[in-house]
């Protein structure tokens, strides 16, 4: 039992401190917040667009190319990650794989610059 208590005590201190500093950042944030926003605040703000206009309105297509360019390119990143943690276990094919996977996401980069997808007026 006493081996298992000292395998087992950082992990205690670990979610013991882990906790306490999440109910002192609770507890500082309703004491510090401000109780008496005002409408602008508490507003909801989606897109560039007030809450309650007109549903049928003319708006600007670039808030989705933009948010369907940061998943595309947000997610060929992600692949980075496993890709780096086992690098020394793939050899010379797993790394001209991913210069290749690289070279086709820089290439895609390139042409949404070049057609102006990132560009904001």
């Amino acid at each position: 039992m006493e081996d298992l208590l000292r395998e087992y005590l950082p992990i205690l201190i670990f979610l013991g401190l882990a906790i306490a500093l999440g109910l002192v950042l609770l507890i500082a944030a309703i004491i510090v917040a401000v109780s008496h926003p005002d409408p602008e605040k508490i507003s909801a703000y989606e897109c560039g667009f007030n809450a309650f206009d007109d549903a049928r309105m003319k708006f600007d297509v670039r808030f989705y190319l933009v948010s369907i360019l940061f998943i595309i390119f947000d997610l060929e990143v992600a692949f980075l990650f496993p890709w780096a943690v086992s690098f020394q276990n793939l050899g010379d094919l797993g790394f001209w794989a991913m210069m290749v996977f690289l070279g086709v996401l820089t290439i895609g980069f390139a042409y949404e610059w070049k057609k102006g997808a990132l560009e904001w007026e």
